[in-house]
């Protein structure tokens, strides 16, 4: 994304009223604006792929094709990240969408300071978990980590201390809080979180997360 224009968007959900609430919002802004509109998940990959948008406001039930097979299509075709829009009883979804590289998931409750306040962080390249759904999601889908052989050769890439900020990270806490916790400097830790995801051809701490939980590093329920 360009400093000089503004974060270009495309809102894809089913419901008219909710698009027309997130367009007032977010084009309220100057330094957001909304570059499209979809209705279902078909309609979403071809607005994105015409208009090339930095961010996209998606969510997961949709009619044709639902929010993750068109996730997954946005994430193959661009450069263009995706947020997730989901309710409380979506835990499985998040899982898939986390699993196919959103950037991050957001509840449709969320107070709207929390939604732009998400826009810009994801369209600066970082990830973004609701804290709202972030331990119950992620908790719920990795109750068992999958027996993967190349899971666990990747894990074994990393150092000692690599795991343990893979460890912090998993449980949410900012850079300055892993800082805090291992004794380091933050950016000490911010040189480990980029090797790290390197090691494991992660984008970001999203994913980070999800492997952390799938490899067995770390446990449901268990520091």
């Amino acid at each position: 994304m360009s400093g000089d224009r503004p974060i270009r968007i495309v809102l894809a959900d089913d419901e008219a009223m909710v698009r027309a609430g997130l367009r007032m919002l977010l084009e309220h802004q100057p330094d957001l604006e909304v570059a499209g509109e979809a209705s279902d998940g078909i309609d979403a990959v071809a607005v994105v792929r015409r208009t090339r948008p930095d961010v996209v406001l998606l969510d997961i039930r949709m009619p044709r094709s639902d929010g993750i097979t068109a996730a997954k299509q946005i994430i193959a075709d661009g450069d263009a990240r995706v947020i997730v829009l989901t309710t409380f009883d979506d835990d499985a979804h998040v899982a898939d969408a986390l699993r196919a590289g959103v950037s991050g998931f957001l509840l449709k409750v969320a107070p709207p300071e929390q939604l732009l306040a998400a826009v810009r962080s994801v369209a600066a390249g970082n990830a973004l978990l609701d804290p709202g759904v972030t331990v119950r999601v992620i908790e719920s889908f990795a109750r068992a980590p999958r027996a993967d052989p190349e899971l666990a050769r990747l894990l074994s890439t990393l150092t000692d201390r690599e795991r343990d900020v893979l460890r912090e990270v998993a449980a949410g806490r900012s850079n300055a809080e892993i800082a805090a916790a291992l004794y380091l400097g933050e950016t000490t830790v911010k040189t480990y979180v980029s090797r790290m995801l390197a090691k494991l051809s992660l984008r970001d701490r999203v994913q980070a997360v999800v492997f952390a939980y799938e490899s067995g590093l770390v446990r449901a329920g268990k520091p």
